[in-house]
């Protein structure tokens, strides 16, 4: 296993984790009345995501079922980034 490799495993494992928290306070906020700290995690991760997702967004259009908006985008470059992941951690 290369260093530079684990390295940007590590940065992946990261940029997931980020992702991950982005989805779970976005159903906070959605779901109720999130506290003050939850608006601002809720900005923070955004900021984090948000220039990898943004132009993929462009590419890949949400779906709309009724009132109901499923952001594709997000969910390719989760995917991706955990394809890429695993290859950096191989190499």
């Amino acid at each position: 296993m290369s260093l530079i490799g684990t390295l940007i495993g590590y940065v992946l494992t990261l940029f997931v984790l980020l992702m991950i928290a982005r989805v779970v306070l976005d159903w906070v906020e959605v779901l109720g009345k999130s506290p003050h700290w939850a608006s601002r995690a809720r900005a923070f991760t955004h900021a984090g995501t948000e220039p990898v997702i943004a132009p993929v967004r462009k590419v890949l259009q949400p779906i709309r079922a009724g009132g109901l908006s499923i952001d594709l985008a997000f969910t390719a470059v989760f995917i991706v980034a955990l394809i890429l992941r695993s290859i950096a951690f191989a190499l």
